[in-house]
């Protein structure tokens, strides 16, 4: 009798135990969960101006610096010396400013650093509505600051010029920022908020994308995909041709590629389930 008691008492204890483990591993899945899914719920939950919020503004200002001064340097860099870094060199420095980018901050405040890729992250829920603003304004803050820099550097000549500028139609360059913004958008999506990607070679993927936007897209609009890439030296040179379309652009291709990856992204709901008690949109936020 007493042996049975022991051992009732010590099954209850082991169970107690595996609900409590069970409850953790749980709330360590919903952590990875919302670290996957671009921050947003961990993000949500901020107040505005907290300390961390604060820092992932920081990271995200620091991030879109050197990434504007890295690959705009290469283009000032190579008109002012002949071609010296040659056109696959400046494709290479942005690819490689983006990868370094994504792996330092990217931890941090999720290395948007693009108020594009910001803006398409909040239409899908993945990140906070309220933030986006904040957010934008680091970006391009960042932005300024690296223009600044290089006009400090090279001066304001119109032919070290380091902005964006179509090179023949408007319209041809709006589709074109579109369509590569999608392609970056998309491969974001894939490698930085679903789970079942390999979160470690994100960077690469991220860099590795932009490369090949810029290889076959610069001399047509420039391959921008940023509005703050574009912003920064316009203002900073007093140079505004064709803003919008490096702002349409960007922005409608990024909204773009990330409701097409949530189109696809895996649910193993049947669709009577996905249907019956929210809509279809919300449900593939929540897969």
């Amino acid at each position: 009798m007493a042996g049975g008691e022991h051992g009732a008492n010590g099954l209850h204890e082991e169970a107690r135990a595996l609900e409590e483990g069970g409850r953790l591993g749980g709330d360590q899945a919903r952590c990875e969960n919302s670290e996957q899914d671009g921050g947003s719920k961990s993000s949500s939950n901020l107040p505005m101006f907290s300390v961390q919020f604060v820092q992932k503004l920081i990271a995200e200002m620091f991030g879109t610096f050197l990434l504007i001064f890295a690959g705009c340097a290469a283009v000032a860099v190579n008109k002012r010396t002949g071609g010296t870094v040659t056109f696959p060199g400046i494709c290479i420095t942005w690819g490689l400013a983006v990868m370094v980018m994504v792996y330092s901050v990217g931890h941090i405040s999720g290395a948007h650093l693009n108020p594009a890729v910001s803006f398409a992250f909040a239409t899908c829920g993945r990140f906070p509505w309220k933030q986006v603003p904040a957010y934008a304004a680091a970006q391009v803050a960042g932005s300024a600051a690296a223009s600044l820099t290089l006009r400090v550097l090279f001066g304001n000549a119109p032919e070290h010029f380091f902005g964006t500028v179509p090179a023949g139609s408007e319209v041809q360059s709006l589709v074109m920022e579109f369509i590569i913004t999608f392609y970056l958008m998309f491969v974001v999506s894939g490698v930085a908020t679903d789970n079942r990607a390999i979160g470690e070679l994100a960077g690469l993927a991220v860099g590795a994308t932009v490369l090949l936007n810029v290889l076959f897209a610069g001399p047509i609009s420039g391959a921008s995909m940023n509005p703050a890439r574009t912003v920064g030296p316009a203002n900073l040179l007093g140079r505004y041709t064709a803003v919008w379309v490096y702002i349409a652009g960007p922005v409608a291709g990024a909204v773009a590629g990330a409701w097409a990856y949530n189109l696809i992204r895996f649910t193993d709901k049947p669709l009577r389930e996905i249907t019956k008690t929210a809509s279809f949109i919300r449900s593939a936020r929540r897969s």
